[in-house]
């Protein structure tokens, strides 16, 4: 039994390897990329919308409305990070209902990818809303002395996000392996459709932990904190156009 789709290597080239979970990752893109362009290509604003349309506006406005919920700020902002994290884990989880695909998730290297992903997003989004400095100082509240256990938390919360995505997804394909192996008929379908609920519940739980980290992260702390939360709104206003 593969534990890994890392070692299913499907093309070998003068010890260049193209493995299951490069190929898989590719297929998932291209569905992605394919079928988001094919159905925004034709989006109507009519009373007649394709269902495909419906369906797309439901996942957004549900990944919008969770994103307001935690509290980050203009949704729009981060909709486009957190909307392709969470589409890219849920297809690849979703379609371990064919037979030949191992997905993608499954492999520690995706996890880990999609992880640093978070890690590098953080500051980012927190630096453009609060500026270098104070995201800087952050990693020294409440003391200067707690800078290296923040920096330790930022770490170990990434590897936490990479472990726990890649440990559900491994898991579940090895119990499904195993039950197929002494009852080939029943169990395995029992199993398969838990393994797609567990799959789109880890997607959800790992787009509202990075959307919770980059929140927490883009929040002003005490420094000029309530005077720029009591100039953000006068400063909208007779600036409507930033």
């Amino acid at each position: 039994m593969e534990i890994s789709p890392d070692q299913w290597i499907i093309y070998e080239w003068h010890g260049l390897r193209l493995n299951a979970t490069i190929v898989f990752t590719w297929f998932v893109m291209a569905i992605l990329v394919l079928g988001s362009w094919s159905i925004t290509a034709r989006l109507s604003e009519g009373e007649t919308v394709s269902r495909w349309q419906v369906l797309l506006e439901v996942i957004v406005s549900g990944i919008r409305d969770q994103i307001a919920d935690i509290g980050a700020g203009d949704p729009l902002r981060y909709l486009p990070f957190i909307g392709t994290l969470f589409l890219f884990i849920a297809t690849s989880n979703i379609l371990t209902v064919l037979p030949w695909y191992e997905p993608p998730t499954g492999s520690l290297s995706t996890t880990a990818a999609l992880a640093i992903c978070v890690l590098i997003a953080v500051p980012l989004f927190s630096i453009t809303k609060r500026g270098l400095l104070a995201y800087l100082r952050s990693y020294a509240e409440p003391t200067f002395m707690m800078l290296p256990f923040n920096i330790i938390g930022e770490l170990s919360r990434t590897l936490a996000l990479a472990v726990r995505l890649y440990g559900n997804i491994m898991s579940g394909s090895i119990i499904v392996g195993i039950l197929i192996s002494i009852a080939p008929f029943f169990f395995p379908i029992i199993m398969q459709l838990l393994g797609l609920l567990t799959g789109l519940v880890q997607a959800y739980i790992f787009a509202v932990l990075a959307m919770v980290y980059i929140a927490s992260a883009s929040k002003t702390h005490r420094h000029g904190s309530k005077e720029a939360e009591a100039a953000g709104p006068s400063d909208e206003i007779q600036n409507p156009g930033e």
